[in-house]
């Protein structure tokens, strides 16, 4: 998967989920989105190469590191809960999709459930979105 189409894949999946924003609080060419304010997912470029940063839980960041050359942990983030996504043949439209999923489920089971937009115990999350 080439950059370009990496962060549209990325763009696209994050904003399809319910009560996603959008922002830019690390300034020009970095796009965060949040879910109720918490962070899941940024794009960016690294010396001038288009990635994506995902919220991932520790044991399933181990493992997509060790398996794929293009999953790395996180750059400029906490190297345990993030990873980093880089283009390349080892990444397709589905782990890029099921990767935002998953970001995007593990902060909404982090947040209070009166707060949560969907309940992802129920399998009302992204996946349904």
């Amino acid at each position: 998967m080439d950059g370009e189409t990496l962060h549209e894949v990325a763009v696209r999946t994050a904003m399809a989920l319910p009560a996603v924003t959008e922002t830019q609080p690390f300034g020009e060419g970095a796009f965060v989105y949040k879910v109720v304010g918490k962070m899941f997912v940024m794009t960016s470029e690294l010396r001038g190469v288009p990635i994506v940063n995902l919220k991932c839980a520790p044991p399933h960041a181990a493992a997509l590191v060790r398996d794929h050359e293009e999953i790395t942990p996180g750059w400029h983030m906490n190297k345990r809960h993030w990873i980093t996504l880089s283009p390349g043949d080892g990444l397709d439209e589905t782990l890029v999709e099921d990767l935002v999923g998953n970001a995007y489920d593990l902060v909404v089971a982090g947040l209070p459930r009166a707060k949560r937009p969907v309940d992802p115990s129920r399998g009302t999350g992204s996946r349904d979105a």
